[in-house]
This record gives structure tokens, C-alpha cells and sequence, in this order.
């Protein structure tokens, strides 16, 4: 380049556009056909479907992480661009492989396996602590149907109580001027405290012989019963026979002085005493005497049964 040239072309030269002015058309300039209408230009327009694959592309910024299992917004395989070719889709690193670790991983099944078995045992201990409630309640009902509640109990017998109460029969009790008398017994109402109607009671009864005998009717089954003889004594220990169904009944009566009366005072003697026989269903004869080597002088006043062995 010499002083006062500018070279071979001049700015107007390299302005694309300069065919639409006339110091452009002067120059040659010419509407775009392939390229940018100035001569020499360069034409990088390709086919679609010329460009080659297969080189080494540029550096891409790594795709954003989605969610693990949906496909990425942003992502699009290279199949789907235009003039595209089918490629291989490489595995892309596993999460947590360590790292530089090259090695995917598959979906988490140990997560969705603890998850599993976590669902399942909560449905378990659901089921048993159903099955122990359901437990509880029906224990509960049949408690409240066969057994009275507190409040029931200060107020109500228990059933058990109110059977016991049918079963039980009143056996009779036989004052002294209802009893058969033999052997010189007598009746008498002097002496005071007899419980008989009228204070009526059987005396002379200290001499050999002598007898009081109850018929009872209305037993109500065969078994052990207690009969209650109520009299009254000053002296030592007396005893006298007591007969059941005709025969004996065991040892003598005892007939202590329980009530500690002293001097004869027979109206502060009044005792009872007591015998566990066998009887009959039915019908039963019960006697009281004084048989030889028995100790008799007493003031008898009245008889009674109960059921069983008792002492009251």
C-alpha cells in the first residue's frame, strides 16, 4: 500500500447492502443470490441434511437433574432434531456412586423394600392392637352381664346369693307344749325366760324315763341337719340321749351349764346346745331323754332344725 491508496476495496466496498446505492452498483454490487451480494463473499449456507456427525462436538453445559424416573423438560434426543441420527444413549452416573464413580445405578429397591415391609408392620401391630381392643370389650360385656356392678352390690343380692336364698327351706321349730311327752314329763311356766308360746316349758324330765319326742314333717332331702335344743340348767354338765328315727344318735346331748346360773336360779340359765344328725326326706322322729347314767335336770323349752352342720 503506497501513500494516498486505500487499498483495492473502500469501506462503501465491504458494506453488504451497497447495492442499493449507486457508488455501490458502480463497484459491481449485486443483490444477495447465495451469498451477501458482495463480491468474494462466503456462503456458509448448508442443505439441511449435508451437515456431518460424528465429530467431536462442543463442550455443553451439563443438563439440569430432574426427577429421578420423568424425563427432563429440557431434554431431547437427538433422534428428534432435524437431521438427527440415531445414538446410543449413554447411562448417566448413579447418584452417591462416589466420586469420578463411572457405575449407575438402578431405582432404589432397597428404599421401596424397607418401605414395604414398614407399611406392612404398621398394618400388623393395627390388627393386634384391634384384635386385644375387641378382646378387652367382650370381656367386659360378659363381666357386666354376670356380675353385678358396685352399686348394684349395696342394693341387690348377687345371683349367686339369690339362689343360695330359693334353695334354702325354713325348716319348723316346735315350742314345748307341742312335743309328746312320756315317762312323767311334765309342762310348767314358773320359772321365767322360756321363748314357747305362753313361757310354756317341759320340766320333771330328771328321773329315768322320761321323754320328749317331736315328729317333724317337710325334711326336704336326706342329709346331715342340725338340731337346736333350747333349755335351762344350775348344776354341773348334764347329758341326756338323743334319738333319731329310733336309734341313738352317737355320744349323749351335752347339756353344760353355759349360762353360768348358780343356786337353783333356773330363770337365769337359759342355753342351747346342739347335735348333727342324719335325716330322712320326709318325715323324721326326734326324742330327748333320760336314759339310765344320764344327768337330767334341765327345763326344756323349745327344738329346731337347720340344714347342714352348723352351730348358729
Amino acid at each position: 500500500m503506497t501513500p494516498g491508496n486505500n487499498g483495492a476495496s473502500t469501506p462503501e466496498d465491504d458494506d453488504p447492502f451497497g447495492y442499493l446505492y449507486a457508488d455501490g452498483q458502480a463497484n459491481g454490487a449485486q443483490p444477495p443470490s447465495g451469498g451477501y451480494g458482495y463480491p468474494n463473499s462466503v456462503n456458509r449456507v448448508r442443505p439441511v441434511g449435508t451437515r456431518q456427525y460424528g465429530q467431536q462436538a462442543a463442550p455443553q453445559a451439563p443438563p439440569q437433574q430432574g426427577v429421578y424416573g420423568q424425563p427432563s423438560a429440557h431434554y431431547a434426543a437427538p433422534e428428534t432434531l432435524p437431521g438427527g441420527a440415531t445414538t446410543t444413549q449413554s447411562p448417566q452416573p448413579g447418584h452417591g456412586g462416589g466420586r469420578g464413580g463411572g457405575r449407575g445405578r438402578g431405582p432404589n429397591t432397597k428404599g421401596l423394600l424397607i418401605g414395604a415391609i414398614a407399611v406392612v408392620a404398621a398394618v400388623v401391630i393395627g390388627i393386634g392392637v384391634a384384635m386385644i381392643g375387641g378382646d378387652d370389650e367382650d370381656k367386659g360385656d360378659d363381666q357386666a352381664g354376670t356380675t353385678p356392678t358396685q352399686s348394684q352390690d349395696s342394693t341387690e343380692p348377687s345371683p349367686s346369693t339369690s339362689e343360695s336364698a330359693q334353695d334354702e327351706v325354713e325348716l319348723p321349730t316346735i315350742d314345748a307344749k307341742a312335743l309328746r311327752l312320756d315317762g312323767g314329763a311334765a309342762l310348767a311356766s314358773d320359772v321365767e325366760g322360756a321363748q314357747s308360746d305362753g313361757g310354756i316349758y317341759v320340766t320333771n324330765l330328771n328321773q329315768p324315763g322320761s321323754t320328749v319326742t317331736w315328729t317333724v314333717n317337710g325334711i326336704p332331702k336326706d342329709g346331715a341337719y342340725t338340731v337346736f335344743v333350747r333349755y335351762s340348767t344350775t348344776d354341773d354338765p348334764q347329758s341326756m340321749t338323743l334319738t333319731v328315727n329310733g336309734k341313738p344318735f352317737g355320744s349323749k346331748l351335752n347339756m353344760d351349764n353355759w349360762a353360768g346360773a348358780k343356786d337353783g336360779d333356773f330363770s337365769k340359765g337359759w342355753t342351747k346346745t346342739y347335735a348333727w344328725p342324719t335325716l330322712n326326706k320326709g318325715t323324721n322322729t326326734i326324742s330327748v331323754s333320760c336314759a339310765d347314767g344320764d344327768k337330767c335336770n334341765v327345763l326344756l323349752d323349745q327344738l329346731w332344725l337347720k340344714e347342714g352342720q352348723v352351730k348358729d
